[in-house]
């Protein structure tokens, strides 16, 4: 069904009957001898003269109040989680591919989350929200594919920023479970944000943090270590959430099967409208139709 974006513009159908009424151009007296014949083909002229006028006028209007067809996307629920990924892309996670098993492993878990709205934020020497929430997956996809180790720099891993920006993510959530999934294999080293700052950024929007330890793990020896799992265990255990150590790609598939566990939570989708213009039709009407009058007057007056 056609509708108007600028329904107002038909108040000049108005003006023109009123300027065709009360502002009628006057013709000069002539004298002829048939003037049956006369009046007759004089009222077929003006007829179609009329009738030209209008229908330019008709179709200019129409053009001018943009008709419109909006087909709308059914706003629906879904019972679904929001949750953001936050990957590790910093230097050291070329070592035994863990770059791309973990890229590989988070694109299975996008194609499985259908009715879940989604987020992905990397993270080396500073951190950024590559895809904010959303329910489009493929350009998360995209993204994810086009992500490499290095895009935000390399020698230094900013987790605790990584996890403020990606609490700030679910500011305006309405979803009742908030997920956030942190995957790396080193420990913060850029001090942008304290760690209690970033938990509690967390905590403020009820976020439950999953954190992914990759590699080798220590508490506290710094030398015989790839991350600090006491880092990882206090996020996880102040936001609710769960600790993993992943030594093998199989570990890391584990999170992803506790997340399935979770108690669904219901989220309110989009609504989109694709609107397709028409306004190009009766543009190209009204100029035929206003060179139709042309022609056709100017045949009146030659006869």
């Amino acid at each position: 069904m056609l509708t108007f974006e600028y329904p107002l513009v038909f108040l000049g159908l108005v003006v023109y009957f009123i300027l065709v009424r009360y502002f009628k151009a006057k013709n000069d007296s002539l004298y002829f001898s048939n003037i049956s014949m006369l009046k007759e083909a004089s009222k077929k002229q003006n007829l179609i003269l009329s009738l030209l006028k209008f229908f330019s006028v008709l179709f200019l209007i129409i053009a001018l109040a943009s008709p419109i067809k909006k087909d709308e996307l059914e706003e629906q629920k879904g019972k679904g989680y929001e949750i953001a990924l936050l990957i590790d892309v910093s230097a050291s996670m070329l070592k035994d591919d863990k770059f791309a098993n973990i890229k590989k492993i988070a694109k299975e878990f996008i194609q499985k989350r259908k009715d879940d709205s989604l987020a992905l934020t990397v993270f080396a020497d500073f951190a950024y929200v590559a895809v904010p929430l959303t329910y489009d997956k493929d350009s998360i996809l995209r993204l994810l594919d086009m992500i490499e180790v290095g895009v935000a720099g390399s020698r230094r891993t900013a987790l605790y920023e990584a996890l403020f920006l990606g609490a700030n993510l679910f500011e305006n959530s309405i979803a009742k479970e908030k997920i956030i999934v942190l995957a790396t294999d080193g420990m913060d080293n850029s001090n942008t944000v304290p760690i209690d700052v970033a938990i509690d950024r967390a905590k403020k929007y009820g976020i439950k943090v999953h954190t992914i330890g990759i590699g080798r793990n220590t508490d506290y020896n710094p030398l015989n270590h790839d991350y600090n799992s006491y880092v990882l265990r206090k996020i996880a255990r102040a936001t609710g959430g769960k600790e993993f150590h992943a030594k093998s790609n199989e570990k890391l598939k584990e999170i992803y099967e506790e997340i399935d566990a979770l108690e669904k939570s219901e989220v309110k989708k989009q609504r989109h409208y694709k609107k397709t213009y028409y306004y190009q039709i009766f543009l190209g009407l009204a100029i035929l139709t206003l060179i139709a009058l042309f022609l056709y007057r100017n045949k009146k007056e030659v006869i």
